[in-house]
Order: C-alpha cells, then sequence, then structure tokens
C-alpha cells in the first residue's frame, strides 16, 4: 500500500491497541563527543535543552503522547545525571496498569561486554523484551529533538504488513553524507540503504533531496529477535542497525519506509540532531524567534519533564542604562534579571545576571551567575558558571580561544572547568 493510499489511517492522533501493544527501546546510552565539553560529565540526552528540558524529554514525550506507556532506556556512558532526571520527572507511570519507564543499564546479561553498537545493545536486553510480551518494538534515539506521533508509523508498519519500518526525513543532498540513507519504490519499499555514504541516492522524482535515516525503527518483536540472534552470531558483524541489520534485512524481508511529515502542514517535519557545539546553540536560540519551527507552546502536543518548585522570574531596577530586560528571549523559573539586559537568548532556570551586564544570542544553562558589566555575545554557558564582574565574551575570538572552546562558526563554549572553578551542579 502506497503511503498516500494509507493516509486515512494515518492522520492524527493514533492511539489504540497497536501502541498499547508496543514496546519502546530509547537508546541513551551514547557519549556525544561532539558536543565537547557538555558531555564531559553527562551523556548527550541528559543535555538540557530549551530552557527547562532534557534532550531525551522529547523522545520520551513523544511516547506518552503517542499512547506507548510501555518504555525501556538503555544506558551508559556516564548515566549518573541522566538517572537522576528519570527518577526525579518519569516515574508517574503506573505498573499495576501495564505501564513502566524501565533503565536498562549495560550489565553484560548475555556477552561479557558492555554494549558494543546499536544492535548489540537492544540484543543484550533479549530476554527483557521478550518478558514484556509486546508484538512490537518501536527503537528510538534518545539524542534528537523533534515531536512525532509513533501511533502513525507503527499503523503504517502494520497496513504495509511490514518486518520492519524504517523513519526517515527529506534532506537535502549535501547533508545526507552524516546520515544512513535509504532509496525506496513507489510503495516506500526499501531498496538499498547505506551508512553515511560519499555518493548519496536520490530520493525518487527529485534531484537535491535524500531520504536519510532518523534513526527510529518499528519491527515486529519475533522479526527483531531473529535478527539480534543472527547478527550476534555472524563473524565480523559491528552490531549496528544501519550498518549490519538494516542492509541484510533490505534483500529477504518487507522493510518500508515512513516519511515523517508536520500533522498541521503536510510539510517536512521538525527533526533536529543537536550533535554539535553549533547546531545545539542554533536550535536553543530558534526558539527565542517570534515563529520557531518547534512550538514548545502546543498544548495539543506538551513536552513533559521535571518540574522543579521555582520562584517566578523577576526583573528589577529601570533606570536608564540600568534597566532589568529580557527581549526575543526565553526565560525560566527561578531567574532574576538585575538591572542587566537580554536579547535573542534562553536562559534555564536559576540564572542570575548582575547589573550593567548585556547578553546577546547566547544559551545560559541552569544555576549561572553572571557579574556585573559583563558582555557575553553568541555563547554557551555550562551549568553552574560564576562569570567575574567585567568578562567579556564573544568579542574576541583570539582571546576566547586561549580561554575556552570556539566552535567552527564561533560559538563560545564556557564551563566551570574552564573557570578553574568546580562543577558545583554535575546534574
Amino acid at each position: 500500500m502506497k503511503q498516500d493510499e494509507s493516509s486515512k489511517i494515518t492522520q492524527g492522533r493514533f492511539v489504540s491497541k497497536i501502541t498499547r501493544n508496543t514496546l519502546a527501546l530509547i537508546m541513551a546510552g551514547g557519549r556525544g563527543s561532539r558536543l565537547k565539553h557538555l558531555t564531559a560529565w553527562r551523556a548527550k540526552p541528559a543535555v538540557p535543552f530549551g530552557g527547562k528540558f532534557r534532550i531525551i524529554d522529547f523522545p520520551l514525550s513523544n511516547c506518552i503522547n503517542s499512547g506507548i506507556r510501555k518504555v525501556g532506556i538503555l544506558t551508559q556512558y556516564k548515566a549518573h545525571s541522566l538517572l537522576g532526571h528519570i527518577q526525579n520527572g518519569w516515574s508517574f507511570l503506573r505498573a499495576e496498569f501495564g505501564e513502566f519507564i524501565e533503565l536498562m543499564p549495560a550489565q553484560q546479561r548475555i556477552t561479557e561486554n558492555w554494549y558494543v553498537g546499536t544492535a548489540d545493545a537492544v540484543y543484550q536486553n533479549i530476554d527483557i523484551i521478550r518478558s514484556h510480551g509486546a508484538e512490537y518494538v518501536l527503537i528510538l534515539a534518545g539524542d534528537h529533538i523533534y515531536k512525532m506521533d509513533y501511533g502513525t508509523m507503527i499503523a503504517a508498519h502494520v497496513e504495509s504488513d511490514a518486518d520492519m519500518t524504517i523513519g526517515c526525513i527529506e534532506v537535502p543532498i549535501e547533508q545526507a553524507k552524516a546520515f544512513g540513507v535509504m532509496s525506496v519504490s513507489e510503495d516506500w519499499r526499501v531498496t538499498a540503504f547505506a551508512e553515511k555514504p560519499d555518493n548519496p541516492d536520490l530520493m525518487p522524482g527529485s534531484t537535491t533531496i535524500a531520504l536519510a535515516s532518523m534513526g527510529i525503527y518499528v519491527f515486529n518483536t519475533k522479526f527483531l529477535c531473529e535478527q539480534l540472534i543472527r547478527d550476534a552470531d555472524t563473524p565480523g558483524s559491528e552490531h549496528d542497525f544501519g550498518k549490519n541489520i538494516i542492509p541484510h534485512a533490505i534483500d529477504k524481508y518487507r522493510v518500508f519506509g515512513y516519511s515523517f511529515r508536520d500533522v498541521q502542514t503536510g510539510g517536512n517535519g521538525y527533526w533536529r540532531d543537536v550533535g554539535t557545539v553549533d547546531s545545539f546553540w542554533e536550535s536553543n536560540v530558534e526558539l527565542a524567534g517570534i515563529t520557531p519551527e518547534l512550538n514548545l507552546y502546543d498544548n495539543e502536543w506538551p513536552i513533559w519533564t521535571y518540574q522543579e518548585q521555582l520562584p517566578p522570574a523577576k526583573f528589577i531596577f529601570d533606570d536608564d542604562g540600568r534597566r532589568g530586560m529580557a527581549v526575543d528571549s526565553l526565560v525560566s523559573g527561578g531567574c532574576v534579571i538585575s538591572g542587566a539586559e537580554v536579547k535573542g537568548s534562553v536562559l534555564f532556570s536559576m540564572v542570575r545576571i548582575n547589573s550593567f551586564s548585556n547578553i546577546e544570542a547566547s544559551v545560559i544553562l541552569p544555576n549561572v551567575e553572571i557579574g556585573r558589566h559583563c558582555r557575553i555575545k553568541k555563547a554557551i554557558i555550562d551549568k553552574g558558571c560564576v562569570i567575574p564582574e567585567g568578562t567579556i565574551i564573544g568579542e574576541d575570538p583570539e582571546k576566547d580561544a586561549e580561554r575556552f572552546y570556539v566552535s567552527e562558526n564561533g560559538v563560545v563554549l564556557v564551563t566551570p572547568e574552564m573557570l578553574d572553578q568546580e562543577y558545583r551542579h554535575v546534574r
């Protein structure tokens, strides 16, 4: 069945027996090394995003909003921050109703190795997967920013009588080299798949667009287990979904693509891999715009997270040259802007900015204090930093590079360690 022919079942919210019979597994063990010092003490899915959230809140919220209430989170790298966030903010599901968010750390259940690939991570929990008895398994990356109704994808998987379905998004051909790229037939059956190819295949009917994998897969549970066992027994395999599982499956089984679309506009859905310092800064600062692509104020699709009990944001002093104000910015609870000016920035919780300072186009993570007479532009200030009085960041790249990390596009990343300060807030 073509995707346009199945639109009747895949439009809007699709919460049904199908989603209730699905187990979601979120891959949340990644190091996220391209985020540099932001992941020195935390896994990438635990990195703060959007003023009050963590990156993992987005796939978790998608699960809850899609009616999927059986969720496993696979953790490995520096998981302390992530585990604390899940325990504090995601413990509201009721086990007596068959609902759960289950932490699945690397624990050598089947082999003597830690997780050595995405497929191996799932394989090492195969006994847990079987014990839950779900008919479908939804595998998700825990480090992407997007809003998606997984129910429509699972419904398309069932309608296509697929063994496996791959979520995909349209990307410009010049960007496709960074992704797994698939070729599909007219009925969206996957005919080829290449991981980060030098010469990506074009989407049918296009001269500029390729279909990139989102790292989202739907499997029939029995089929998934069969493929994981086969791959585990294959000498030389890297035990990776993109490199091993998918290429083997497309020649022998029914593997389909599913195009991620915006439900309201019908266009390409919003999806960001905030995997670099530049993309992390850009995706956050975009949210301070008038009409950002990612709508955090959507009551139909809320993003859930751990809600700290904090006082309202406060703006004080109204004198010329010393006016507490923020324009085109997101300001979270507990912030105090004391006679300072903030423009085009994102302030996470419990940030204090003191008098005569100017903050522009910056992302200030929680529990930061910025002294008087500071000028900060195009920067990311990590959690717990205390910026000394008179500090200037973002005006002289050479001086910034002597003290801090400066990205290819000139974003300055500042951490407590760079300021010779202790990490007061590891989480």
